[in-house]
Formats: structure tokens, C-alpha cells, sequence
């Protein structure tokens, strides 16, 4: 195929694994990336700015040098739709013509709770990091509420692990200022065992720790909402200074502009393959998708990472002429932090393994940050 020309939208885990794959595997094809800011955000790494072991701009990476290494162009718009065979994006910035597309442009938090603005939902990236942080140095005392919800229609489109790191580093960082007696913690979930995703060994160790900590639990009971300082769920309610709520994830907006197939959550549909199913050369790795797999498959970085090599390795396969053979391993490995010490969590279809918190694991993440960052500086 003349002049072949790869298209990826989004500039998080997945569509530079993407990008970093499919240049490697084809020195010639060019390769376009399609998001508003030629930037990548670690978010993995925003629990540790309320502490200040990071600051901002520690988290927000130009991508200027790694485009130039991999000879990338940068199309900064944002996806408005497509067209009906796939073959023409179109954006913000004008369209875009693809011999193949991958869709890594993340997902969007549900936002239907009644008084939703009256939380911080962290993982919105580093202003929500940085309100936290404010928040923190402006309370004297009070009750600080912590928890996440799911998409019911889909169940893998929930991040919960950042939330019990926000909660258990948020107790850490106040401990450390001498401060604690004056806060009251609470964690709260509609899931009655918060964490089963992480295996029901990581579930009885978050609880436990909970308990260690003093942080109180108000769980299995559905959400109805919020006010400005209360949280409002169907086994209750409780008064609350600072609330941080993670909810679940769901498409794109741009999404409805497609004639791509949807999941029940809102996802789009893929294969084993990372494949949108009916669509020639279109592929979708990471939070946009719903994927084949356990229920616990999680929607983390690392799985990001996964899917975005089968999809970009299929999609140069296809365009050389090879079939799409590529599938992704399905892997939950994280280090739940605190602040000082990490408790190490691996899961696959066949094994679950929990490490009792360390500070070697902390470090181990911090050097991860490290180790992963190198490529995209």
C-alpha cells in the first residue's frame, strides 16, 4: 500500500505505546498524533502531589523531543468523529484521511450523580491533584471522605486503586505533620468489598490497613449523591469537609459522531485483537475500549500498555499484508502507595499475589516513574 499513513488519537499510555510500536516495527509509514496538547501526563504519580513529593510540572511531560526521535507528526485538535468506513477522522483542526486508525483517546467519567461538583474526582489529571493539595493546607480540622463508584453496565470501566492511594497517602502526609488526631477518614463504596478486582487477598489487606489506620468504612450501599459538605448514599448519609469521588468511566463524547459499535458501558467494542469489530483497519487500545476478558480486567496503565502493542503490531501487520494475529495478555500488576510504604499487587487468569506494605516498594515505584518517563523526554 503506497503512501500508507497511521493515524492515533490521544497522547496518554496507550497512544504512545502505539506511536513507539508502530514506528519500530515500520521505519517508512507516516505516523500522526492527534490530541489537543503535544503532552503526556503520568498520572499513576498524581497521589503524591497533595504531599509535595511531586510537583506539577515533575508530572507533565513535553513531547516534542520524543516525536522528533520518532519522526511523529503532531495534529493538535481534538476527534470530533468519523467517517463511515473509518478512513477519515475528523477534528477540531480540520480532517484527517488514515490508511489505519487507533483510538487511545482515554475514557470520560460518569458525571450523573446528583451535586457531583461538590467533589474532586483526582484522576481528571493535575488541577484536581493540585485542589487536593490546596485543600489540604487550608483545613485545620474536619472530616475528609474518599471513595469510587463503577459504570453498572460496565463493570471493567472503574479505576478504584488510585483512590485507596489518595486515601492512605492523605493519612500518611497527616501523621507526618502531627496533625491526624484532628481528621476523621472515611472510605466509602457502593461494592461491599471494596478492591475484589485487586483478589480477595488485596481486598482484606486494604480493609485491615483501614482499620490499622483508624479510617472509618461506609460501604455496599449505592450512591444517591452529594451536597457541598455531605455525602448522601441509600444506607445513609454523613458530613464531610473534603470529598474525593472517582466515578465510573464510560466513551468519549466524540464518540456519538462515529458509526463505531458501542458496549453496554459506552465503550467501544474490540476483539482479542484490539480490533473494533466490522471496521477495517481500525483498532482501539486502553480506556476507550471494552475488551474480551475476566471481569476483573483492570483499566490501569500497564493494560493500556498491552493493548496498545497488539493493536499497533495488528494494524502494521495488516498493512503489510500479514493477518492480524496479535493478542494482549490480560495483567493487573500496582503498587498501592501510601506516601512511604507500597503494597505490591499482581493478578492473571491463573494467579493472585499480594506483598505486605514496604518502603522498598515505594521507592520502587518512584523509580519506575523514572524508568518510564526516560523514552517520552
Amino acid at each position: 500500500m503506497e503512501n500508507r499513513h497511521i493515524v492515533i488519537i490521544g497522547a496518554g499510555f496507550a497512544a504512545l505505546t502505539a506511536a513507539r510500536v508502530a514506528r519500530k516495527r515500520d521505519r517508512d509509514v507516516k505516523i500522526t498524533l492527534v490530541a489537543p496538547k503535544a503532552e503526556f501526563i503520568y498520572l499513576p504519580s498524581l497521589i503524591w502531589i497533595p504531599a509535595g513529593i511531586r510537583q506539577p510540572d515533575d508530572l507533565r511531560i513535553p513531547l516534542d523531543k520524543f516525536l522528533r526521535r520518532h519522526r511523529i507528526d503532531f495534529h493538535p485538535a481534538e476527534a470530533t468523529g468519523l467517517s463511515g468506513d473509518g478512513r477519515t477522522l475528523r477534528t477540531s483542526n480540520g480532517d484527517l484521511a488514515n490508511d489505519g486508525l487507533i483510538i487511545a483517546s482515554g475514557g470520560r467519567f460518569l458525571k450523573k450523580l446528583p451535586g457531583i461538583e461538590h467533589a474532586i474526582t483526582p484522576c481528571e489529571g493535575i488541577a484536581a491533584a493540585v485542589r487536593i493539595r490546596d485543600r489540604l493546607r487550608e483545613m485545620d480540622g474536619g472530616t475528609i471522605a474518599i471513595g469510587f463508584g463503577g459504570n453498572p453496565k460496565e463493570p471493567s470501566a472503574m479505576r478504584g486503586g488510585p483512590m485507596f492511594e489518595f486515601l492512605f497517602g492523605i493519612d500518611s502526609q497527616l501523621r507526618r505533620e502531627g496533625r491526624r488526631e484532628r481528621f476523621k477518614l472515611v472510605f466509602f463504596s457502593p461494592a461491599p468489598e471494596p478492591g475484589k478486582r485487586l483478589g480477595p487477598k488485596a481486598v482484606k489487606g486494604l480493609l485491615d490497613t483501614m482499620r490499622k489506620r483508624d479510617i472509618d468504612t461506609h460501604l455496599g450501599h449505592k450512591m444517591k449523591g452529594f451536597e457541598t459538605r455531605k455525602v448522601i448514599t441509600e444506607g445513609g448519609e454523613f458530613e464531610a469537609d473534603l470529598i474525593l469521588f472517582m466515578p465510573g468511566m464510560t466513551g468519549n463524547q466524540w464518540f456519538d459522531d462515529t458509526p463505531l459499535p458501542r458496549s453496554p458501558g459506552g465503550l467501544l467494542q474490540a476483539d482479542e485483537h484490539c480490533a473494533v469489530p466490522g471496521f477495517e483497519r481500525v483498532f482501539v487500545a486502553g480506556d476507550s475500549g471494552s475488551f474480551p476478558g475476566p471481569d476483573w480486567m483492570p483499566k490501569q496503565a500497564h493494560m493500556a500498555d498491552l493493548q496498545a502493542e497488539a493493536a499497533a503490531t495488528n494494524l502494521t501487520d495488516e498493512l503489510a499484508g500479514r493477518p492480524a494475529q496479535a493478542t494482549f495478555k490480560v495483567e493487573l500488576v500496582c503498587i498501592v502507595d501510601s506516601g512511604d510504604r507500597g503494597m505490591f499487587v499482581s493478578r492473571t487468569p491463573t494467579s493472585s499475589r499480594v506483598m505486605p506494605p514496604s518502603i522498598v516498594m515505594h521507592w520502587l515505584k518512584r523509580f519506575f516513574e523514572w524508568w518510564y518517563l526516560r523514552q517520552y523526554r
